[in-house]
């Protein structure tokens, strides 16, 4: 008897691990970021962080996180100035 061409779900395929990422659940993004995931759907609903959509469900890749992150990180200025404060009391 042949064999099928393509092997049923159930039985696993050398690769298949490498060849799909790991899609996360809009609660685990925020359980990972602490926030709730009520603000991770809302955000991905208005286009504002990046998601996979599944059906009517948002998904996230390990890529799509690191992207959230690096999206919401604050970086201190370059040249920060000092406050006048310490100024003159560098003076004195």
């Amino acid at each position: 008897m042949p064999q099928p061409a393509i092997p049923p779900a159930a039985a696993p395929t050398p690769h298949a691990e490498a060849a799909f990422p790991r899609l996360y659940l809009a609660e685990e993004v925020a359980t990972v970021l602490g926030c709730s995931a009520w603000w991770v759907k809302d955000r991905a609903r208005r286009r504002l962080i990046p998601f996979t959509r599944v059906g009517r469900a948002y998904r996230f890749s390990d890529d799509h996180l690191a992207e959230i992150i690096r999206m919401h990180e604050e970086r201190p200025a370059r040249n920060p100035q000092r406050p006048s404060g310490m100024a003159a009391s560098a003076a004195d």
